[in-house]
């Protein structure tokens, strides 16, 4: 038995993650998108979704979330918005309050996040280790990521542990911490700042994790200008992530290379810190990415809409290149074609918003636009009837 076709037609926008095209209609065939093109021009279909002009875009591809972990750091923020600086420090809060978290707890947590981001219109996620800090804590949290999602991240090397020699750690990290990490990850990543991890020793985790056939991303130029996208453009990482901090030679290195540039505004508005430029780095050919880069301390946000928003009002982006950006730019900073795009042959990864254009993400930000999500052409979240037809 052949799988069941749907066609969604009415659409008043579709964005496929490139381009936008209007009167469209979309066929997805099981777990594919099977068809799009003109409303005039649909194939019949076993069942029938009229969008009733609103636009369709693709699920969103958040590829930068901390999602395991316990504890709070409301005081945190409240202290940052009271006028005391970020650091890099916060994040041993949370690990202290992770290591002594069951595993039931962590994984609920998790899970909730993850829905909360379907919601809101995400259908692939990344997530990383890195609130453990210890082997067996480490490798707990990337186990519980695997049951969330295929796109899991080793970051052991967050920051070194309180009370802890840096070299012994990085030790670790290469060692015993990434032998029983590397079953359960995809990528591996180091948290290359001031206060966390320098250059050399980011480049030899890198090497590690490369070694052991795990694939590179890094944090990179978050608090400082420093050496973390010179070493992603090196070693061919899939996305340097937050690239606040750029000189001229790290614009035209990723411009020149295939890593992604993947900015991530939560962090900077939950911080008050300056914004990436976005525009510079789009004028110069860079492929940029928008993740929420979700975590306790400084961007526990899970919506992809409110980042898009921010992207165009304070990173300088158009709302076309702030959706390519959430969409087909987080896919490739994941080096996935299947997803961020609605075209046959891709995944069927839908979301239809209450509105007439994706433009709306950022005209209303803050407003839950998202009315319907497939993914893998499984309806996941539909909050409004829709009309449905044989």
């Amino acid at each position: 038995m052949s799988e069941r076709s749907i066609l969604i037609d009415g659409i008043g926008s579709l964005f496929d993650g490139d381009t936008e095209h209007h009167d469209a209609a979309l066929v997805m065939q099981g777990e594919t998108i099977a068809w799009t093109g003109p409303s005039s021009q649909a194939p019949d279909a076993d069942e029938r979704v009229d969008a009733g002009g609103r636009c369709v875009i693709p699920g969103f591809v958040d590829s930068h979330a901390h999602l395991v972990f316990a504890g709070d750091r409301t005081a945190e923020f409240n202290a940052r918005m009271s006028g005391q600086s970020y650091t890099a420090g916060g994040i041993r809060t949370t690990v202290a309050a992770t290591r002594t978290a069951g595993d039931a707890e962590l994984a609920t947590r998790a899970a909730a996040l993850v829905a909360e981001m379907a919601a809101q219109g995400t259908t692939t996620v990344e997530i990383k280790s890195g609130y453990g800090l210890t082997v067996e804590d480490e490798r707990r949290s990337l186990e519980i990521a695997t049951s969330l999602t295929d796109e899991t991240t080793f970051l052991g090397a967050h920051v070194v542990p309180a009370d802890t020699d840096p070299d012994t750690y990085v030790r670790t990290v290469t060692g015993e911490m990434l032998r029983a990490c590397a079953p359960y990850a995809k990528w591996v990543d180091v948290f290359c700042e001031r206060g966390a991890f320098d250059e050399d020793q980011t480049r030899e985790i890198l090497q590690a994790g490369i070694k052991a056939g795990l694939l590179p991303r890094v944090h990179a130029n978050q608090l400082t200008e420093g050496p973390g996208v010179r070493i992603a453009v090196e070693l061919d990482a899939a996305s340097a992530d937050h690239c606040t901090h750029l000189s001229d030679a790290d614009v035209d290195a990723l411009a020149s290379s295939g890593t992604v540039a993947t900015l991530l505004p939560g962090a900077e508005f939950s911080t008050r810190s300056p914004y990436p430029d976005a525009r510079r780095l789009i004028d110069a050919g860079v492929t940029v990415a928008i993740a929420t880069d979700c975590n306790p301390g400084s961007s526990f946000t899970s919506s992809m809409p409110f980042c898009v928003a921010l992207a165009v009002r304070e990173m300088g982006m158009t709302p076309l290149e702030a959706v390519r950006a959430a969409t087909r730019g987080g896919a490739r900073a994941l080096r996935r074609d299947d997803v961020g795009r609605l075209a046959p042959g891709a995944r069927a990864d839908v979301v239809l918003l209450d509105a007439p254009s994706y433009v709306h993400l950022a005209y209303r930000p803050g407003v839950p636009l998202v009315h319907t999500v497939w993914r893998g052409g499984e309806r996941t979240a539909a909050p409004h009837p829709l009309v449905v037809g044989a």
